[in-house]
């Protein structure tokens, strides 16, 4: 996706070689029409895979999957990370492991709003180790629902995650493929170096 490639390039931050900070549009502050875009092309490619609920992780991937939804007509739940005291009954959980934050999480969704009918697309900002989405297909199939697939807002191509989740037989979709941040550089996969990001 061409729009969010050049948003990554102009405001994104390459902290080290394996953190990419883009807090300033996607996953802090949020750019609504950009937003609004990835929802679109997320609708798009997923137009035909009979989709009648979109599931994300709070807090990052909410942004992104509202504004598919809206495309799609469907509705959105986002899997809780922190207890609550109103989220206690039918809950179907997993654990997903942070490398950003350095910590486990046990993220739990009320199997009232996703039934074994469902067809489930799953959404979320970024995918490098894969845990985050392999805990997301983990609650759909504890529930018997279907995975339409997996969509992406940036991959980092140079972790497991993506291989991870394409071996097991997922589909997937991401709209920016990062292949390195080397040297402050984002450079996309299967593309030419973006100018260094200051």
């Amino acid at each position: 996706m061409e729009l969010l490639k050049q948003r990554i390039e102009k405001d994104g931050l390459a902290l080290n070689e394996h953190v990419l900070k883009v807090d300033s549009f996607l996953n802090h502050q949020i750019d609504p029409v950009l937003m609004q875009e990835i929802g679109k092309e997320f609708a798009e490619r997923f137009k035909d895979a009979g989709v009648t609920k979109i599931l994300t992780l709070e807090s990052s991937g909410i942004a992104p999957s509202v504004m598919a939804a809206l495309e799609l007509g469907v509705s959105v739940v986002f899997a809780r990370k922190r207890k609550s005291l109103t989220l206690t009954d039918d809950l179907v959980t997993a654990t997903v492991y942070s490398y950003t934050k350095q910590e486990s999480n046990t993220i739990a969704v009320s199997s009232r709003f996703i039934k074994k009918e469902d067809t489930v697309l799953i959404i979320d900002d970024f995918l490098a180790n894969g845990e985050a989405a392999k805990g997301l297909i983990e609650v759909v199939e504890s529930i018997g629902a279907k995975v339409a697939g997996v969509g992406i807002v940036i991959e980092k191509s140079f972790q497991p995650g993506a291989d991870e989740i394409e071996s097991k037989g997922y589909r997937l979709e991401s709209l920016a493929r990062v292949e390195s941040l080397k040297a402050g550089e984002v450079t996309f996969k299967d593309e030419k170096a973006a100018e260094v990001v200051k």
